[in-house]
């Protein structure tokens, strides 16, 4: 299993509607994506404050690499990441970090 995990830093203008709909983007593909177990994302929520400014996060579990591998180039997730680029706080660079380990 993979685990895939990333961090973005939201402009504070966008709307609420917005995220809710980005995120259900990522949750259709549950079950549509060959390999991908589950989805689940939402805001930054620990006491901690240790997010280091990024916003809002989300989790995907891959039954394995291959099917990760295959999620990455599709056009399912380059068009989600496209409608994502304009409610990032800044540059790609540094608003996004994606992280993943096997499990």
């Amino acid at each position: 299993m993979i685990m895939h995990m990333v961090f973005m830093k939201l402009k504070p203008s966008v709307a609420q509607a917005d995220i809710d709909a980005l995120f259900g983007q990522f949750q259709a593909m549950v079950g549509s994506l060959d390999g991908l177990e589950s989805f689940h994302g939402g805001p930054y929520s620990s006491p901690e404050g240790i997010n280091r400014g990024y916003t809002h996060g989300f989790s995907m579990v891959f039954r394995d690499a291959a099917s990760r591998d295959a999620y990455l180039p599709s056009d399912e997730h380059m068009a989600i990441a496209k409608g994502l680029i304009d409610m990032l706080d800044g540059d790609f660079d540094s608003t996004v970090v994606a992280f993943d380990y096997e499990f």
